[in-house]
């Protein structure tokens, strides 16, 4: 079990959001779009937190990109990107602002803090791919082929 083992691994998404109704309608949007990730959801910044520092000592558990709501509870979503981008286990880690704000300072903020990519919800997926294509992230979000029924 080598390096190349580890190639196999999960390509999980890491979605941070603590509004329940956000977190079904994200996952029924990204279903819908069939994306066949694993989604893991973090209704924290602190339990996102947590989750990246389980998974920096296990590698295979290090999601392949971080969906990022800035309006959470305690600790804002700014403050959980200035996290990640600190760390040197997770400063190159894919994160993707998913955020009801319209605030413009709100999108120069997360660039300035790392963000690889702002998009505003109800989350349009033909952006959140393009997001994904340019962030060279397409080989790790899993989009299944539709079956066709007769």
């Amino acid at each position: 079990m080598g390096r190349e083992d580890d190639m196999d691994d999960r390509n999980v998404i890491l979605l941070v959001e603590d509004n329940d109704d956000d977190v079904i309608l994200t996952l029924r949007t990204l279903k819908r779009s069939r994306i066949a990730n694993e989604i893991e959801v973090a209704k924290s910044g602190e339990d996102a937190l947590d989750f990246l520092a389980h998974a920096a000592r296990d590698i295979s558990l290090m999601p392949s990109v971080v969906l990022l709501d800035l309006n959470l509870p305690r600790m804002s979503g700014l403050e959980v990107l200035r996290t990640i981008r600190a760390d040197e286990a997770t400063t190159r880690l894919p994160v993707i602002v998913l955020t009801s704000s319209k605030r413009d300072e709100d999108v120069i903020n997360s660039y300035s803090l790392g963000a690889n990519a702002f998009i505003r919800k109800p989350v349009d997926f033909a952006q959140f791919f393009e997001a994904a294509k340019r962030l060279a992230l397409s080989w790790r979000v899993v989009n299944e082929a539709p079956v066709h029924q007769h």
